[in-house]
């Protein structure tokens, strides 16, 4: 007995060890494979995290594109690239593009940007090609899936803007809806100097074959930012909800914003007398008045209907509309002193309300005739606004102040100039744009060739009224035709060159003051634009390369012979040609770039008794330059370091070109990192713009200067449960 239990006793001892191995080895097994699946998980957060520019977009009439088949220069900018460099308003997404500079609205802290050297305002951001339905003043960008920026003229494209704009470009925002993947995403952020917020991303689809899809997003800020006193708030609700099957895709969008500005730092203006421009002030500086703010409320969505009756024809609608309720008290200051800073300030407070609502209805069909494929698209637009509001001046003349030694004052109750009911804003605009458009794409030699040629009709009625009995004061009711031609060529799969001849169409003046011709009514400025360019694009990797000539009329008074007397006319103009060059994607493996420059020269012509010929127009830099740059390190999984470069060369303030604005650069840094905790992926940023802490007028476009942003400092974590 005692002898098979000695015997028994190394076997035991043996089958006890073998079993320890295999355990081991199977924990070791389960753990690698741990490991392996949270790499996996770093791998793909990492890759749908990346900074990402898409060529295409939507081309309004024409649909949605990819860019090498459009004679156009178009690209997108995605969420992701939204997310990852923390953006918190359009100005910021569009501060990757070469060919945008941001600047703010006149007299109070909306954002305007300025494409090709003309002016986009709030009220021209268009959303899935539809004009009126966009917050005018502030945009906040975690609503939307993508940030579109079309170069160029656009009135065939989208028709004529309601703010009388996008004569350059346009600006298109896509709401974000379901993608195949689930998304359940939580981000929360801080940006220096003390501003917190956050955001929540939630996307599902459901029913039989993933028909149906629901995406709600919230996000929100408030807090003291990098200027000094200046403080913030933001809060953003949307809703996304889908249904689609083989014929008919069906979506719905509904959305909430508010913003808000207190204290803010606002633009200012130069005396017409002075012949330099001052130093910019300390980069945190703030020289605006405490009791100036804004409080902007937008309640605003789109139905979007598609139905394919055959697989070559399809109608399709588009229902939009907005609601805004906006109240502010702005100051804005007039430096007479360029030296030391010695300057003027009002008060005004403004309500605005407006109510637009905007449609857009056509067909799109298929066919061939002999060797040639032809894409008809045709239809039409319609856009209704009213816009009530009213003002108050509070200071009896203005009061003394300084951009340097800024003294704060008490807001004065007394309101010398009123216009309206501040209490009830009354209608001071009402304007309906109606439009019906056509063309035909037509393909040759197996898609290697495209020539599109079309045309659009629009007719503009735009009725002012009085701010004291309502009473109509004016009536502008005039009609164009815009036509397009493009043509496309292919010399490889990954090539194209193009040309297009695309007009931008906006409201003509009408004759005003001491002239003749007083009350005399033009029709629509026509902006006629010329453009030629390549494009290469292999997915991973795209660039771009673009000349173009923009030419807009402009109107003026000038004597009539010897009689004393003056008289309106429209023989003025602006003419911009430039180049445009564009690289995004992937360089080498792990290395990501995104940028360009533009190039322009901003002509001013036939000016009145031609005392400005041939100076460059205010506020258009000659060229501007953006890098953004990512690197993956290839020592820490999941590690991405980020930089940029922003440099704008000199601007003029004034059309005698003898107010200066030197030229200026900016450096960002920055760095995230995507890791997992308990097989969830997060993702940590950090960001620091304006490293150096740089001062400077980033934009005197309109004629008043725009101090650029100092170090901010941003941090954010997203998780992906």
């Amino acid at each position: 007995m005692l002898l098979l239990f000695s015997v028994s006793l190394p076997t035991m001892a043996s089958a006890q060890e073998s079993m320890t191995k295999q355990d081991d080895a199977a924990k070791a097994a389960d753990v690698k494979k741990e490991k392996e699946s949270d790499e996996q998980i770093v791998v793909k957060a990492k890759r749908r995290n990346q900074m990402e520019v898409i060529s295409g977009g939507q081309l309004g009439a024409l649909g949605t594109k990819k860019g090498l088949d459009v004679p156009f220069n178009i690209r997108s900018y995605t969420s992701a690239l939204i997310l990852n460099q923390q953006s918190q308003t359009l100005g910021q997404v569009l501060e990757n593009d070469p060919s945008v500079r941001t600047t703010y609205g006149y007299g109070n802290f909306s954002e305007e940007f300025v494409i090709r050297g003309f002016p986009v305002y709030g009220d021209d951001v268009s959303i899935n090609g539809l004009y009126g339905i966009v917050p005018r003043q502030l945009v906040s960008p975690q609503l939307y899936d993508q940030v579109q920026i079309m170069n160029g003229a656009s009135a065939f494209l989208n028709g004529a803007a309601p703010g009388g704009t996008s004569i350059g470009g346009n600006i298109n925002l896509m709401f974000k809806h379901a993608t195949e993947e689930p998304i359940t995403r939580v981000t929360g952020d801080y940006t220096s100097n003390a501003m917190g917020g956050g955001s929540v991303d939630f996307s599902r689809r459901f029913g039989r074959d993933k028909a149906f899809g629901a995406c709600i997003n919230v996000a929100g800020m408030g807090g003291n930012d990098s200027i000094d006193h200046e403080r913030r708030h933001s809060t953003a609700v949307g809703g996304g909800f889908d249904w689609r099957d083989d014929k008919t895709r069906i979506s719905l969008d509904m959305d909430y914003q508010n913003q808000g500005v207190t204290w803010g730092r606002p633009a200012i203006f130069l005396a017409s007398n002075l012949t330099r421009v001052p130093r910019a002030v300390a980069p945190s500086r703030n020289f605006g008045q405490p009791w100036t703010y804004n409080n902007l409320n937008y309640m605003f969505g789109m139905l979007n209907i598609e139905h394919d009756f055959s697989k070559y024809l399809t109608a399709y609608a588009a229902f939009g509309g907005l609601s805004g309720d906006e109240k502010g008290n702005y100051s804005t200051l007039t430096v007479n002193n360029a030296l030391t800073g010695d300057s003027t300030a009002g008060s005004m407070y403004v309500p605005y309300q407006q109510t637009n609502e905007s449609t857009r209805a056509g067909v799109r069909a298929h066919f061939a005739t002999g060797p040639v494929k032809h894409e008809i698209n045709a239809g039409g637009s319609g856009l209704w606004t009213e816009d009530d509001t009213a003002y108050s001046m509070a200071w009896p003349s203005n009061i003394a102040t300084n951009i340097y030694r800024t003294p704060y004052y008490a807001n004065s109750p007394t309101q010398s100039l009123i216009g309206g009911d501040t209490a009830n804003p009354k209608p001071i605009n009402r304007t309906r744009l109606f439009s019906l458009f056509f063309s035909d794409t037509m393909t040759f030699f197996n898609g290697r060739v495209a020539l599109t040629g079309g045309f659009r009709y629009q007719n503009m009625l735009i009725n002012g009224y009085s701010y004291t009995n309502q009473s109509r004061t004016s009536h502008y009711d005039q009609a164009a035709i815009t036509p397009v031609v493009g043509l496309v060529v292919h010399p490889t799969r990954q090539t194209s060159l193009y040309f297009n001849r695309i007009e931008g169409l906006s409201e003509g003046p009408s004759a005003t003051g001491n002239v003749v011709n007083v009350g005399q009514i033009f029709a629509p400025y026509r902006t006629v634009q010329y453009e030629v360019g390549a494009k290469y694009d292999i997915g991973r990797f795209s660039t771009s390369l673009a000349l173009y000539q923009i030419a807009q009329p402009s109107a003026y008074s000038v004597p009539l012979g010897n009689t004393g007397s003056y008289i309106f006319t429209e023989n003025g103009q602006q003419r911009n040609r430039g180049i445009e060059l564009n690289v995004n994607g992937e360089i080498i493996k792990g290395l990501r770039f995104n940028g360009g420059t533009a190039i322009i020269d901003a002509n001013q012509r036939r000016t009145s008794g031609g005392l400005y010929d041939g100076n460059r127009a205010i506020g258009v830099p000659g060229y501007t330059i953006n890098g953004n740059l990512e690197y993956d390190l290839p020592f820490l999984t999941g590690g991405t370091l980020t930089g940029r470069v922003v440099h704008t060369g000199h601007q003029w303030a004034n059309a005698a070109n003898t107010q200066r604005l030197p030229n200026w650069t900016r450096f960002d840094l920055g760095a995230r990192y995507t890791f997992t905790v308990e097989h969830k992926a997060l993702t940590a940023r950090f960001g620091v713009e304006n490293l150096a802490n740089t001062r400077y007028w980033a934009s005197s476009f309109g004629g008043y200067l725009l101090e650029g942003l100092p170090r901010t400092f941003k941090f954010s974590v997203t998780a992906d449960l």
